[in-house]
């Protein structure tokens, strides 16, 4: 990819921020034009500075930077979107969270790829506005292992791939799709998936999240769908998105007084 000019500017979300000496920053911020990008905003940690809310996580702006000697710096911010709701909510901020960094340890540094930026920006739209946060998380999920080159096989055995066994009862993160009972191998770790599961990654792999904000979806079939997705990514990434465990300490803690009707305290 041709290394862009001397100063350059693209729309970009903020993934997360890090201290750099007394006063500064480095970002990474995952751009529409470049893919993700790390750059150091001077003097954001002054009293002053302009810049401090612009590059927070989850921000979302347009973003001027200067080819630095070590770092890009950012020398403007103009922002396009806050998403408010996301900080109001300690909820919707967990799953927004989850969303950043899984994008963020899903890519290398200056490899574009728009349908990512673009995946992740409509999830943190939705994840401000619906209801049911953790099947917009799963529909990402499906999303982004699509565009990695991880799409799960759903259709048909990946051994025999005799589409009429299209009703496995298994299904590998390892071997990336569903395993028929008359190709079940020893030596490969297995997890029994229920009809209802499959049916819904179906339609999260093959429809549009406008057919997919439709769907109920119970807690038990919920908590199965997260741990298929997420093994499934844990084998594409070779490693876990450690925000999932903040995700989970928060739906925990909210769970009891959601049962109850009652609200976290302030």
């Amino acid at each position: 990819m041709p290394k862009p000019p001397r100063v350059y500017s693209s729309p970009a979300i903020v993934l997360r921020q890090r201290r750099l000496g007394d006063t500064d920053k480095i970002v990474t911020l995952y751009t529409a034009n470049f893919g993700k990008v790390e750059a150091a905003a001077k003097g954001v940690r002054r009293i002053t500075s302009r810049l401090a809310g612009s590059v927070e996580p989850l921000s979302h702006a347009s973003f001027m930077l200067a080819h630095g000697r070590n770092l890009d710096i950012i020398t403007q911010v103009q922002p396009i979107e806050t998403f408010q709701p996301l900080r109001e909510d300690l909820t919707r901020l967990s799953h927004a969270l989850y969303a950043a960094e899984l994008i963020d340890r899903a890519t290398e540094e200056r490899s574009e790829n728009f349908a990512l930026y673009r995946l992740l920006l409509d999830a943190l739209r939705r994840l401000s506005q619906e209801e049911q946060l953790d099947l917009v998380l799963r529909f990402f999920e499906m999303s982004v292992l699509g565009e990695l080159g991880y799409k799960p096989e759903l259709q048909q055995c990946v051994i025999c791939h005799d589409p009429s066994k299209s009703d496995s009862r298994f299904l590998s993160a390892q071997l990336g799709g569903i395993i028929c009972d008359d190709c079940r191998p020893p030596d490969v770790t297995l997890r029994a998936i229920s009809p209802n599961a499959l049916h819904v990654l179906r339609l999260l792999q093959s429809s549009s999240y406008r057919d997919v904000a439709e769907l109920r979806v119970d807690r038990e079939l919920a908590d199965e769908l997260e741990r298929h997705l997420r093994e499934a990514l844990h084998y594409a990434l070779e490693r876990d998105v450690r925000s999932a465990t903040f995700l989970d300490t928060v739906r925990r803690r909210l769970r009891p007084l959601q049962s109850s009707g009652s609200r976290p305290a302030p």
